[in-house]
């Protein structure tokens, strides 16, 4: 899978970019689905409006609205109680997953619980667009500044696609404790490599490679060492 990881969607010509580069086409001519899921465990975002505007393409963070061939819907939730072979196909047949910001731990428990997961491996070609939770999921853990909705294990952990972690909207000015004192904080309990981005900065991984694109701010953090 391509990863597109982000803090506020596509914001920027640069980031947008990075999409075209990694879907290796036009948006145009690219279909995609989008994942709402993890807005409904947020208190802050759904359920209600937010997925509403999500998927509607009316959000000001910009995934659905971008000109794409096509546009459907994964929810994740509903996924447990209809036959793999519903939805397995549509997956695999489509170019891009556009995933919702919201609560990472509850997307990741929806993505194992709907069999998502499993089928990442076999994906090497679709392009994964996350923004903030949608982004943060892919990572080993997310620290516990971050942590809202209380999974099962009762820990931080989510994929481990990535051996990084994600620190969202760097600065934002609607977040006071996303500065990036905060951030420094939030490092040192990862233990582990970690990025910094504000909301005009994406991260792409592609057969091994990491590379930051940014208008704005971001911050790279080494595991410890000892």
């Amino acid at each position: 899978m391509k990863l597109l990881l982000t803090s506020a969607g596509v914001s920027n010509p640069s980031i947008r970019d990075a999409l075209v580069d990694l879907l290796g086409k036009p948006i145009a001519d690219a279909t995609a689905l989008a994942i709402p899921t993890a807005e409904y465990g947020h208190p802050s975002v759904g359920p209600g409006e937010g997925p509403w505007r999500f998927i509607s393409g009316r959000s000001s963070l910009h995934m659905v609205d971008l000109g794409w061939k096509s546009v459907g819907v994964l929810e994740l939730t509903a996924l447990p109680s209809i036959d793999a072979e519903r939805w397995v196909p549509l997956v695999r047949e489509t170019d891009v997953l556009l995933v919702a910001g919201g609560d990472a731990l509850y997307l990741n428990h929806w993505m194992r619980e709907s069999g998502l997961t499993d089928l990442v491996p076999e994906l090497a070609e679709t392009v994964w667009v996350g923004l903030s939770a949608g982004s943060m999921v892919m990572a080993p853990r997310i620290g516990a500044d971050f942590v809202g909705w209380r999974a099962p294990s009762g820990d931080d952990t989510t994929l481990g696609i990535v051996d990084f972690s994600i620190f969202p909207h760097l600065d934002h000015p609607d977040l006071p404790e996303n500065r990036m004192v905060d951030a420094e904080k939030w490092a040192a309990e990862i233990g582990g490599p970690a990025y910094a981005i504000d909301d005009a900065t994406a991260i792409t991984v592609h057969d091994g490679r990491v590379e930051v694109v940014s208008e704005g701010n971001w911050r790279q953090f080494d595991a410890p060492v000892g």
